[in-house]
């Protein structure tokens, strides 16, 4: 892992982070990591927690009372994560077949956006929920919805619901514990722990997709998506 990656990971990277740029990095960093297909590898779980906690021990905003602070973060935080994956989904929606066709690089695998397109199919809208809480889905399944044409008014719905749910669930565990000294003295693990938690499912899913998945289903897949794309390009 580059240390500039194992940096923005580590309790001590997030703090400075934080403590420079303020409640903009955490908007920025949701933000991007919601709406832009380059922002998956963004610690949001992590990052969204240790924010609880700053909250809690008065450190985020010195200037006002916790409870302020922490009502403050969990709405401009909400608001970043439905605009995230709402451009996300125009993104989708508009470029999906011109995406579809780049080549794998450092930053976009497209087996990324055809996983996140099988979990959108199983799954229906509630997709969109339930991806808040798992890394790299939570970026790729609204351009995946976006691909696939759900309706729009649908899809604000579980966008709303998921990033409300989503936000309010981890600031609020991480301000909560953050009251608790045996969580602010150990910070660090409980960061590797939300970590590990979080991408045990994506985890789970490669160890499956490794020992059982067949190529021709994934190019079965993969034309069925690309083709999906092709109809949501825009006229010339």
């Amino acid at each position: 892992m580059p240390d500039w990656l194992h940096q923005l990971y580590s309790e001590e990277g997030i703090q400075r982070l934080i403590y420079a740029f303020g409640l903009v990095a955490i908007i920025g960093i949701v933000f991007a990591e919601t709406g832009l297909l380059i922002g998956f590898f963004l610690p949001g779980d992590s990052l969204l927690f240790i924010g609880g906690v700053l909250c809690a021990i008065n450190l985020l905003d010195p200037g006002q009372p916790p409870p302020l602070a922490y009502w403050t973060m969990t709405l401009s935080l909400c608001v970043a994560a439905i605009a995230g994956d709402w451009l996300n989904f125009w993104m989708g929606k508009w470029t999906g077949s011109r995406i579809w066709e780049r080549r794998d690089g450092r930053f976009f695998k497209r087996r990324y956006l055809l996983e996140a397109k099988r979990f959108y199919e199983h799954h229906g809208g509630i997709s969109l929920a339930l991806a808040r809480f798992i890394p790299i889905a939570r970026t790729f399944v609204p351009f995946a919805a976006g691909m696939s044409r759900m309706p729009f008014r649908s899809f604000m719905f579980w966008n709303i619901g998921g990033a409300v749910t989503w936000v309010f669930a981890v600031v609020s565990a991480g301000y909560f514990f953050g009251q608790v000294p045996f969580v602010r003295k150990h910070l660090e693990l409980i960061i590797l722990s939300i970590v590990f938690i979080s991408v045990l499912p994506v985890a789970v899913a490669a160890f499956k997709r490794w020992r059982s998945g067949p190529p021709a289903e994934l190019a079965e897949d993969a034309a069925a998506a690309a083709a999906a794309g092709q109809r949501t390009a825009p006229p010339p």
